[in-house]
């Protein structure tokens, strides 16, 4: 593990996105410094020739950490955790790291298939359905509350300290809301989410009042 660095971690982002808050929220668990630049998503500041530059995807997050380039969200986590983390953040024991690679994937497929595009609808103003996206949001919920009971008091990956899988999935599924969908049939769900928002150096990302939130 590398000590802090002195420079901050630029970190280019949008501030509602769930993606771009997943590596903010991480930064600050690991207490790094951080330098935001927030990225017009909006007005196209994804597309520009300066930003593609950093990812030819055109997707934030980005990280420029004194010059080396990181982009997609769940990348960024684990070249943190292998960089800058303790190694319960990214466990190199076998069966543990392939515990926290299966909740990664699962980041990347059902949680954003899910919560995360029935939140962008909402959020984003999208013309588009959320029917296929919240169920979707609460097949998962389902497997993570299965998961979460099996194992009371411990996180995802089954551990006794949180992973880069707990922070992967915190985001979109602690504002699910926000997309219409519910969480009070998970209880577990809602400790673990308490959880997180209690461990040292967590920072919200910004709430806006659509979904169920919509009138509250």
């Amino acid at each position: 593990m590398d000590t802090p660095p002195a420079h901050p971690i630029r970190l280019y982002r949008h501030p509602l996105s769930g993606h771009s808050h997943r590596v903010e929220l991480f930064l600050h668990l690991l207490g790094l410094p951080v330098d935001p630049v927030d990225v017009d998503l909006a007005k196209g500041g994804q597309k520009t020739p300066e930003f593609l530059g950093l990812n030819r995807f055109g997707q934030v997050p980005v990280i420029d950490d004194d010059g080396t380039i990181v982009a997609d969200s769940n990348a960024i986590l684990v070249y943190l955790a292998a960089k800058y983390g303790a190694d319960h953040r990214m466990p190199r024991e076998p069966l543990a790291a392939a515990r926290v690679q299966q909740w990664l994937s699962q980041a990347s497929g059902a949680l954003a298939r899910g919560a995360a595009t029935a939140r962008a609808i909402e959020v984003f103003r999208l013309q588009r359905d959320t029917t296929a996206a919240v169920q979707e949001a609460h097949w998962l919920l389902a497997r993570l509350e299965g998961a979460l009971q099996q194992h009371p008091g411990r996180w995802l990956a089954g551990g006794e300290q949180p992973t880069v899988a707990d922070v992967a999935l915190y985001t979109y599924t602690a504002y699910a809301p926000e997309g219409g969908v519910a969480l009070d049939d998970y209880p577990a769900v809602r400790d673990w989410n308490a959880r997180v928002e209690g461990l040292p150096g967590f920072v919200p990302m910004a709430r806006t009042a659509v979904g169920l939130r919509k009138n509250g």
